[in-house]
């Protein structure tokens, strides 16, 4: 009897250490989400091939990675990064990257620091930036720049300029050829169009927000109201997605 009493407290001791060892295993590996936010959507290189893409399981707001991708895998490859999640881990809040890459074939967290800004993205900065330096020039009907511009001739020299985007030249082309926004989902650095109809565009200036477009017309580069009583807005288009 004696005996069979030793052996369940060996078993008894052996079931709780395996316990305890299973639970610091759990502890080990799972983290707390501090907080999880949706960002402004911009693209993204890798800055090291040390890096991996995680899956991240479990039930907010504990999670546990899971190696999905591997940088080194994607040397050529831009990421689009949608979401920004700060992790708790060993007592440190660090902050984590959603990545999607564009040709769809890698997606997953990563940390932060293994991803920067792809070089040469198109930004509304840039745009803006560059139509702002082109201020109080003349018009001049027919001119793209840089001394003298007309309607269409300021953004396609704005265009390409800020982000190397070559525009049709004039404005019932550049009206013609992109995606149409609406008032409603106007951005800043989308081209506003002014005419009789959709047929027949006669002016374009190049939206900055708060109802007001840098434009080229008959008083020169000017920054003015899109509801200005000498236009008749057409609509909107969006040559580029802009960061």
């Amino acid at each position: 009897m004696k005996y069979i009493v030793r052996i369940f407290a060996i078993l008894s001791i052996f079931i709780g250490i395996t316990a305890v060892h299973a639970t610091q295993a759990n502890a080990a590996t799972t983290f707390r989400v501090v907080s999880t936010k949706n960002v402004t959507v911009k693209s993204y290189v890798r800055t090291s091939a040390k890096g991996s893409l995680y899956n991240l399981n479990g039930k907010l707001p504990y999670v546990s990675f899971k190696t999905a991708h591997q940088l080194k895998n994607y040397p050529r490859t831009t990421f689009r990064v949608t979401k920004s999640r700060i992790i708790l881990r060993n007592g440190v809040k660090t902050q984590y990257y959603y990545a999607i890459s564009t040709n769809g074939k890698a997606a997953g967290w990563v940390w932060h620091g293994y991803l920067k800004l792809k070089p040469g993205t198109a930004t509304y900065a840039k745009i803006y930036s560059q139509a702002r330096k082109q201020l109080g020039k003349r018009y001049v009907y027919g001119a793209v720049g840089p001394k003298y511009f007309d309607c269409s001739g300021l953004s396609k020299y704005v265009y390409k300029k800020a982000i190397n985007k070559t525009l049709p030249r004039t404005a019932q082309s550049q009206y013609n050829k992109y995606k149409k926004a609406s008032t409603s989902t106007r951005k800043k650095g989308d081209l506003v169009f002014f005419g009789g109809s959709k047929r027949s565009i006669s002016h374009v200036g190049i939206y900055v927000g708060n109802g007001k477009m840098i434009d080229a017309q008959n008083r020169g580069v000017i920054t003015e109201k899109v509801a200005s009583p000498w236009w008749h807005c057409v609509g909107y288009c969006r040559p580029a997605t802009l960061s």
